[in-house]
């Protein structure tokens, strides 16, 4: 079992700090909920774990299976098996999707020296396809290009299927989707993590998500701190009081909006 383990972790954006001390472990074996207001942290997060070159680590540790991630570059802490679901998927013009995926495919099976057969590649994408319930010619578009809200966080789904992580970091994942896409991606996140032991650390603003992916820990991020932290019962007192509440618990008393202390509720 792999950790990702976190450690008085400041960060920035453009001189901005915004994470303040962000100190927490992840089991391969875990679910963690992650929920707070807008702008409280939640995303730049994700993004410093994955190594995106806008947000600067100030200061702090993060490691994953005892390595040290902040001396890797993306492709690198993708290939020790880490995973995001971005929230704002890019598009790639001239890129078809079958061969992204079968390109990170590649680099991710360089490190065991394994060789992807092609057929086994495509079968298996045919399947991930046919699971997610997309169109089948979704394998020779572009990737993202022209796609609607909803196909692409389904290809980032897609992605995660075909890739395999230890740990996937999902990021307002279920933003832009229908009720009925909501379950489809839920039922593919969850068998994939009962198939490999996948951790996953879910970032979302909506109750319902929590109700298929179901937290084993719920993590509340305001301010750039870890607020408060329990378990499932931590989405129903949210859902009863607000963001409100715990901004009072922890001194941080400042006017709040009536989104933030009600999206959760939706």
């Amino acid at each position: 079992m792999a950790k990702l383990i976190i450690k008085d972790l400041w960060a920035s954006v453009s001189g901005v700090t915004i994470l303040k001390g962000i100190n927490l472990e992840l089991s391969t074996d875990e679910t963690v909920a992650f929920i707070g207001p807008n702008g409280s942290g939640k995303s730049t997060l994700a993004y410093v774990i994955m190594g995106h070159p806008s947000y600067k680590v100030d200061r702090g540790e993060i490691t994953f299976d005892g390595k040290d991630l902040l001396k890797m570059t993306t492709d690198e802490r993708a290939r020790l098996g880490i995973f995001l679901c971005m929230q704002n998927p890019y598009e790639i013009n001239g890129v078809t999707n079958r061969d992204f995926i079968k390109e990170a495919l590649d680099k991710k099976e360089t490190n065991s020296n394994k060789i992807v057969s092609y057929y086994k590649f495509a079968t298996k994408l045919e399947k991930a396809i046919e699971d997610l319930k997309m169109d089948k010619d979704l394998a020779t578009r572009y990737v993202n290009e022209s796609f609607s809200g909803g196909e692409k966080k389904k290809n980032e789904i897609l992605q995660m299927k075909m890739l395999e992580p230890k740990i996937a970091i999902l990021d307002e994942i279920d933003s832009g989707l229908d009720v009925d896409a909501v379950k489809i991606v839920s039922d593919n996140v969850n068998e994939l993590k009962e198939k490999n032991g996948m951790g996953l650390m879910v970032i979302s603003h909506y109750r319902r998500l929590f109700e298929y992916i179901k937290p084993d820990r719920v993590i509340v991020i305001i301010n750039g701190v870890i607020a408060k932290e329990g378990d499932s019962t931590l989405l129903d007192y949210i859902d009863s009081n607000g963001f409100d509440s715990i901004k009072k618990e922890i001194g941080l008393v400042d006017e709040v909006t009536l989104l933030e202390t009600c999206a959760f509720k939706r």
